[in-house]
């Protein structure tokens, strides 16, 4: 047996019996004495395992504690270990120094308990890597206020900055939902200036204040019919749907994404791909159409087509002014 499933016995037989003799432990883990002597140094000093000896009963046993307590970090197999430590790195790179006070402790343990199995804990920095496109800068002080008054259920006063409006206004908001969407972390709250539900990006608030008000709570079902039953993270109760057919080329890429948990699709005869998601809000589903350029037609609603085509148009006429062509992209 390896050794993490050494330690899974030592566990079992230090929890199942008072005092655990080094013979019993010799013959349950089929070891040299050497090598028993070592899982117990590391047991004690790596993974600090509360093991005494206890010299007038003549074994081992744990001290102070609930024989049927779990023992640090040993109910984690190798591979588990390294699924939760290839996780905590992943949650470390969503945004460094955010919240390295609390995964750290938590990554200290994993990787001790890696350590044990002869797998160095670095290798997962090393060959997992998560890039990041077009992430904004939070401040990790904000975000640690935010975090507070959502767990705590108390409301926050937040001065926020509207990228569309240039605007800043202030606003008394009972937080419901971090979310981390497209490499940016968005707040979902009740605003009790509009007396409805909004999404603010965290990067654009400006400044945060934990207030002592108890936050409101709004229900899960009205959460997700208000924000997440439309496109993207523009999302309403007023829901259409469009109808987009992409090229039979594009569709090797786009029949495997995911676009909204409630798409439909189809292929049609001569490979082409037709994919429909609700939306309720144009801004991001735009984006999302334009990046695909000629490979994708909105087949509905005419007024997604018409805002389509206007934008191609507008990027049309910008180039050939620049370039000082007269020919107009003709409308069909």
């Amino acid at each position: 047996m390896d050794r993490t499933e050494r330690f899974y016995r030592i566990k079992r037989l230090l929890q199942s019996r008072r005092i655990v003799t080094i013979d019993t432990f010799l013959e349950e883990l089929e070891v040299s004495r050497a090598t028993f002597k070592r899982d117990m140094e590391y047991l004690r000093s790596r993974l600090e395992v509360p093991i005494v000896w206890d010299r007038d009963a003549g074994g081992y046993r744990l001290d102070g504690s609930d024989p049927d307590a779990e023992l640090p970090g040993l109910w984690f197999s190798a591979q588990e270990a390294h699924a939760l430590l290839t996780m905590h790195h992943l949650l470390g790179s969503i945004d460094p120094g955010m919240l390295d006070d609390h995964l750290k402790p938590i990554g200290d343990r994993l990787e001790k308990l890696l350590g044990s199995h002869g797998h160095a804990a670095s290798e997962v920095r090393r060959r997992i890597r998560l890039l990041h496109v077009a992430r904004r800068p939070i401040h990790t002080s904000h975000f640690g206020t935010l975090a507070h008054a959502l767990l705590e259920r108390r409301r926050a006063r937040i001065r926020h900055f509207n990228r569309g409006t240039s605007e800043r206004l202030e606003r008394d908001v009972s937080p419901q939902r971090l979310v981390y969407y497209r490499d940016n972390w968005y707040l979902d709250a009740w605003c009790h200036l509009r007396d409805g539900l909004r999404s603010f990006a965290v990067d654009a608030i400006e400044t945060v204040e934990l207030s002592e008000e108890v936050a409101v709570d709004v229900p899960d079902p009205v959460m997700d019919r208000e924000l997440a039953t439309g496109y993207g993270i523009f999302s309403g109760s007023s829901v259409r749907w469009a109808v987009l057919r992409f090229s039979a080329a594009r569709a090797r890429w786009v029949a495997s994404e995911k676009w909204h948990r409630d798409q439909r699709s189809h292929f049609e005869a001569d490979g082409r791909f037709v994919l429909e998601v609700p939306f309720s809000d144009t801004r991001e589903l735009l984006m999302d159409i334009l990046k695909h350029g000629p490979d994708v037609e909105v087949l509905s609603p005419p007024e997604l087509r018409d805002e389509v085509f206007a934008q191609l148009r507008a990027a049309c006429e910008r180039y050939m002014r620049e370039s000082g062509s007269s020919s107009e992209p003709e409308r069909r």
